[in-house]
């Protein structure tokens, strides 16, 4: 094992390195950096002494760093806070690798341990988390769409339809209908042909039993004619 060289309270410790198991923040702060500098220039070699040029060097660098860190939590707040109110689709990994989607509303935006966390359905997660910012109108379609497909696939088969499945598939069609165009775009061109089809279908029934019906009035008419020609 390597020796590591600390720094408490102004003295050098030397202590054999090991990994330590609490958990850390990642990012050092301006008072970190101000300790390490305070430690280098305390120990620094008298003969060769550190120039006060490279201090301020040093510091400069750290605080445009530290610029660009705040920078960069501001720009993260303010996405946060630019998804309240919308619909997002969640993508959260729990400690077990198990991967999780969920989709819900935000409702407000919280900043906690350094990091954007936004709150859907009383629970926090990381802005990290979003991976899909839903529109409204596009939820509105995607959903309509979902269902008429998924009620489309109980309708009978084209050529086995009677006159016994009219109102159910004019109810499908109906739902088609009440579509606007730009909900219209999420339906395959296989499906609007499918819907097309079983609207010919129900119109080729409607006029067979139109033809069945003056067919059975002539008949009867018939039947009247010759019942007074006897007479």
């Amino acid at each position: 094992m390597g020796v590591a060289a600390i720094v408490e309270d102004g003295k050098i410790k030397n202590a054999t390195s090991t990994t330590s198991t609490k958990e850390k923040s990642s990012t050092l702060g301006k008072d970190d950096f101000l300790q390490l500098l305070v430690a280098q220039m305390k120990f620094q070699d008298p003969l060769e002494p550190t120039s006060n040029t490279e201090y301020i060097a040093q510091y400069a660098t750290f605080s445009e760093v530290e610029q660009i860190q705040n920078m960069s939590k501001s720009m993260d707040l303010s996405r946060a806070s630019s998804l309240v109110g919308q619909t997002v689709q969640i993508t959260s990994t729990d400690d077990n690798g198990k991967e999780t989607t969920k989709m819900g509303k935000v409702d407000y935006v919280k900043y906690e341990n350094g990091k954007a966390m936004v709150s859907v359905d009383e629970e926090l997660y990381s802005l990290d988390d979003v991976t899909y910012v839903c529109d409204q109108d596009y939820l509105t379609a995607f959903g309509l769409a979902q269902t008429l497909v998924s009620d489309m696939a109980k309708l009978p088969k084209i050529e086995q339809v009677t006159a016994s499945d009219k109102e159910t598939i004019e109810k499908v069609l109906k739902q088609y209908d009440d579509m606007n165009d730009y909900q219209k775009t999420f339906l395959s061109k296989s499906v609007v042909g499918s819907l097309e089809e079983y609207r010919k279908k129900l119109a080729e029934l409607s006029g067979n039993k139109a033809d069945d019906t003056e067919n059975a009035d002539g008949d009867k008419a018939d039947g009247g004619n010759d019942t007074a020609q006897d007479v």
